[in-house]
């Protein structure tokens, strides 16, 4: 816990720097036959996943892209916000808190 609060404190008043910003981004698509580890019914569905990008364009990149790799084709429309980190940043871009919703149409 302590770890936690101390690199967003740096982070916040700039004793640790990063090239990347925080985004949460949602994707609508399909649900196929997910990766080990992932669970949604296939079908229509909404993947979640929060980013360290380099800007929100990125965020959706790596939404359509690491999707694709677990079993999920984002069809539609991909939202970005820019939210509070939950993990440090890395030195490269990377995805984590991946999650699917299904839905009906």
């Amino acid at each position: 816990m302590e770890n936690e609060k101390n690199w967003k404190l740096k982070l916040r008043y700039g004793k640790e720097t990063t090239p990347h910003k925080h985004f949460t981004a949602i994707g609508f698509g399909v649900a196929g036959e997910l990766s080990e580890g992932f669970k949604c019914q296939k079908g229509p569905a909404i993947m979640a996943i929060k980013t360290w990008a380099t800007d929100a364009d990125e965020s959706a990149d790596m939404l359509r892209v690491i999707g694709g790799q677990i079993g999920f084709n984002a069809t539609g429309k991909i939202e970005i916000y820019e939210t509070d980190p939950e993990e440090p940043p890395k030195d490269n871009p990377f995805g984590y808190g991946i999650n699917f919703t299904p839905y009906e149409e």
